[in-house]
């Protein structure tokens, strides 16, 4: 079986650089409004929780197609189908949610921690490897199952660290070292499930689909326009911003 040569740094360390900076954002974003929801209630509470799975969930899509816009195999035109790209971005702003939902109500100790850590890391592979359906190259794709095992375990821990960090961290310099480990891990997640795949030369067929220098704007605008506004909401609230979670004002 002939392997095609796959390149996930086609534009260098650009994409993945992009990649990273954009999943620390909605990480931190995502970090402070999950913590800010602990001294909130009713539909405050609701909403700050909401804006932080929206932000976790889109910086971590995001990334995923940003570091994917590197991605290119020999002699083959990289295409993707519309509705499982957009169809993962929901699935990856859902598993979010549910995970800050079950700890921001529930609590964080590990009879919720663990439960709503695997899930949302479960979500976040799933989110991945859809994407990764939807990617076509005229070629036949294959995995290395170890590798995949790897990389879902990985979400699963990235995961279950952030959300321990979202009700438990408090103050800004806390909350930015808690996402950079976050992205680190998401950009290692995503690395990782890209170093299982293969591609079979020796099966080729038509690849349909939408090219993928035709989605960069539109599939970035949305989420780009999504996390300026809730870099805003975090910068124009003052007890987030300036506060602990106890509400207390801390030094200038």
């Amino acid at each position: 079986m002939a392997s095609a040569t796959i390149d996930g740094f086609s534009h260098g360390f650009l994409t993945p650089a992009a990649g990273f900076l954009v999943a620390w954002l909605g990480g931190a974003l995502g970090l402070r409004c999950t913590n800010r929801s602990r001294s909130s209630s009713g539909i405050s509470k609701a909403g700050w929780l909401a804006l932080g799975a929206g932000s976790i969930g889109v910086g971590i899509w995001t990334m995923h197609f940003v570091a994917m816009l590197g991605f290119d195999v020999a002699g083959a035109r990289v295409s993707y189908d519309l509705g499982l790209t957009v169809g993962s971005l929901g699935v990856a702003v859902l598993v979010v949610l549910i995970g800050v939902v079950l700890v921001g109500y529930r609590g964080s100790g590990r009879a919720n921690l663990l439960p709503a850590g695997a899930l949302m890391g479960l979500g976040i592979a799933c989110m991945h490897y859809m994407g990764m359906t939807g990617m076509h190259v005229g070629m036949r794709l294959h995995y290395s199952v170890p590798l995949v095992v790897v990389s879902v375990v990985i979400a699963v821990v990235a995961a279950t660290v952030a959300l321990r960090a979202a009700v438990s961290t408090s103050g800004i310099k806390a909350s930015a070292v808690a996402s950079l480990i976050f992205g680190v891990a998401v950009a290692a997640m995503h690395y990782t499930g890209m170093s299982a795949l293969g591609v079979d030369a020796d099966h080729i067929s038509h690849a349909s689909g939408t090219p993928a220098n035709a989605l960069i704007v539109p599939m970035l605008l949305g989420p780009t326009v999504f996390l300026v506004l809730a870099s805003a909401v975090v910068m124009f609230d003052p007890e987030l911003m300036l506060a602990d979670v106890d509400g207390k004002r801390r030094d200038a």
